[in-house]
């Protein structure tokens, strides 16, 4: 019986890692034990590089028959078209891409506020306190944000630029984390009202 190249390549791979895995573990169980432990850590790193090599056939198949250049992508799945009761929104009317961007936007300004104002007086650097404040600025001025909690995020953004009174800016991160709670429960509200 004919091996193809590639079965032929897999064949050399999975002897190449057991035998990397059998002198592995001879050392290691040799070290750590002495003569027994050696010989059973070798038969079981052995084993496993095995049986890893044994399962993992396919996608090496797969890298090896790939031509370079290429990438191997999943086939495109389409979705299901939506039942009739469905009705789809589009990003930004009240769908959860709205609320995605809002909890985002709740999530980078923490992550500025925790710069701004850090536990320890050398906590933060100046490069990644500018880095956490260029993305909270970029995630504030998304597009997809509904106009309260974008107005609530411009006055948290304000209060932790300053940098001074960490009261402040606490209370405009709440104002902003309930602004972004009332954007939700009214989302929420607009969907049970919808006619099914």
């Amino acid at each position: 019986m004919r091996m193809s190249p590639f079965a032929r390549i897999h064949l050399m791979i999975t002897f190449a890692l057991v035998m990397c895995g059998v002198a592995g573990g001879a050392c290691f169980g040799w070290v750590w034990g002495g003569r027994t432990a050696g010989v059973l850590a070798a038969a079981a790193a052995g084993l496993g590089a095995a049986i890893g090599s044994f399962l993992s056939r396919r996608q090496v198949a797969a890298f090896l028959t790939t031509p370079p250049g290429t990438t191997t992508a999943p086939p495109a799945v389409f979705p299901a078209p939506a039942p009739a009761h469905v009705t789809l929104v589009a990003p930004g009317t009240g769908s959860g891409y709205a609320e995605g961007i809002a909890d985002a936007v709740v999530a980078s300004l923490a992550m500025y506020q925790a710069a701004a104002f850090p536990l320890t007086a050398f906590g933060v650097s100046e490069e990644e306190r500018a880095a956490r404040r260029s993305v909270a600025y970029r995630v504030c001025a998304h597009e997809g944000l509904p106009q309260a909690v974008r107005v609530s995020a411009a006055a948290a953004l304000e209060a932790v630029d300053h940098g001074e009174d960490a009261e402040r800016a606490h209370a405009a991160m709440r104002a902003l984390s309930l602004a972004v709670y009332d954007h939700r429960a009214s989302g929420a509200a607009q969907v049970a009202e919808r006619p099914h």
